[in-house]
């Protein structure tokens, strides 16, 4: 098993929203629809006037979804659980991928559409890719349930890829799925984490993705959501009403939630604007973005908000130059392969690793068995320490073993994404009546309502 398979082992790769979900009290229909909040602050009703998703598809990587659930039935895809095998539409047990997909999704049900949950693109199609998402969760020999889920999805055709979890450590084939999602133009969207950290895993600091925290009706930065200088956008992540698939409805704080509805907007963007890149989406999203009362003049992109959160409406309905084509989004390097020969990053071309850098670097043959030579003479000098370490009993693993937290290679790490003792129960303090009433800060005087 290699050392970063170890590591996943130990620390997960952990839903993001797991630590603060619960079953919401018994509510009417009515209700559930009007504590969306997140709706009322978009100005939904205008928001769908401009697009509702329609010929998008956004893949969900999680937990299976409940496809038969009254709000989603038709919205989602057969799919596929890329560790298990078979569709990824039925699930009756989990309902953290159930909840992602309603707040993108969800299109509601009865009368006019007007009870239970909807989603912010309720036309969009939800593609789930199910693979294990919890702690202690150990891959089988020679797979990697992420890098094809990423894989899948991508050629399946989501144009939007949406991960509500944490995984701290990154092989170098994921590196080459999330590389090539970026490059088939994909949006990736990926939640920061609950844990109220000044530090994010690999997979949210990956270049090309976009990294979401939560922020409460006031447009204030939840307290538990983890944060740093990769973060992009923040929405809205508390009191946040969902589809189950093991009961009707949920109720949770969480930067999945915010995912979500980052991942809702950006299918509304790419239904309207079909010709845009991914990061010219990721552009609109951006330049779009407010900020809380009183926060206006910080410097962005700020390591708690980003460069604000969402204001869809605005995103679909300002005049905004298209930009370059990655936008605000940092291009990967094409990772090498894990194969013979040194194959480059997935769906790319050319010969790469050092082979091509040494056609490019002009050295003559002189040049190049010197430094063959010099490349001897520091390889004996290793070896050389090594045996005499050996010697001295100085060249076994440090206490704890050699893998995990702490081993070798790696620093000890804060911790983030630890399995919670009572996976989505309510945990004390996890419904916080947020700071500020009523819907997102209005719009200043000079600019139109609701944009």
């Amino acid at each position: 098993m290699s050392f970063t398979r170890t590591l996943r082992a130990v620390g997960g790769a952990v839903v993001a929203g797991a630590l603060l979900f619960g079953s919401a009290p018994a509510a009417s229909a009515d209700q559930i629809r009007n504590d969306q909040w997140p709706l009322k602050s978009f100005d939904a009703e205008k928001v769908w006037k401009e697009s509702t998703g329609k010929g998008v598809t956004v893949a969900v990587l999680d937990h299976p979804i409940n496809g038969a659930h009254p709000d989603l039935k038709g919205n989602v895809l057969p799919g596929k659980d890329v560790e298990n095998g078979g569709p990824a539409n039925q699930e009756s047990q989990e309902n953290h991928g159930t909840s992602m997909a309603a707040i993108i999704a969800g299109h509601g049900h009865g009368a006019g559409n007007s009870d239970g949950v909807k989603g912010l693109a309720p036309d969009a199609k939800i593609l789930p890719v199910a693979l294990s998402v919890e702690v202690g969760d150990v891959p089988a020999p020679n797979t990697d349930p992420l890098a094809d889920a990423l894989k899948y999805a991508v050629d399946q055709g989501a144009s939007v890829i949406n991960m509500s979890f944490g995984w701290p450590v990154l092989t170098d084939k994921e590196k080459q799925a999330l590389s090539y999602a970026a490059k088939k133009n994909v949006l990736l969207v990926v939640a920061t984490g609950n844990d109220g950290l000044g530090h994010l895993d690999q997979l949210t600091s990956y270049p090309g993705v976009v990294a979401v925290g939560a922020v409460d009706k006031g447009g204030k930065v939840w307290e538990g959501s983890n944060y740093g200088p990769q973060t992009m956008l923040t929405a809205p992540g508390t009191m946040i009403r969902s589809a189950g698939a093991n009961k009707p409805y949920l109720l949770a704080n969480g930067t999945s939630d915010s995912a979500a509805y980052v991942s809702g907007a950006a299918a509304l963007l790419r239904a309207k604007y079909p010709d845009l890149t991914a990061g010219q989406i990721a552009n609109r999203l951006v330049k779009t973005a407010g900020l809380p009362p009183g926060q206006e003049g910080m410097k962005l992109p700020d390591p708690h908000y980003g460069y604000g959160f969402i204001r869809p409406l605005r995103a679909l309905t300002q005049d905004i130059p298209a930009g370059s084509k990655n936008g605000p989004l940092k291009t990967p390097k094409a990772e090498p392969g894990a194969g013979a020969g040194g194959a480059t990053a997935l769906g790319s071309s050319g010969t790469g690793g050092e082979t091509g850098e040494q056609k490019s670097s002009g050295l003559g043959m002189g040049a190049i068995v010197g430094i063959g030579a010099g490349v001897l003479v520091i390889v004996a000098l290793i070896v050389i320490v090594v045996v005499r370490q050996k010697k001295n009993g100085r060249n076994g693993p440090p206490p704890g073993g050699s893998g995990g937290y702490g081993g070798p290679g790696f620093p000890q790490q804060p911790g983030p994404y630890q399995q919670p003792s009572a996976p989505y129960q309510q945990q004390p303090g996890a419904y916080q009546q947020p700071t500020a009433p009523g819907s997102f800060p209005p719009p200043p005087p000079s600019q139109p309502p609701g944009r």
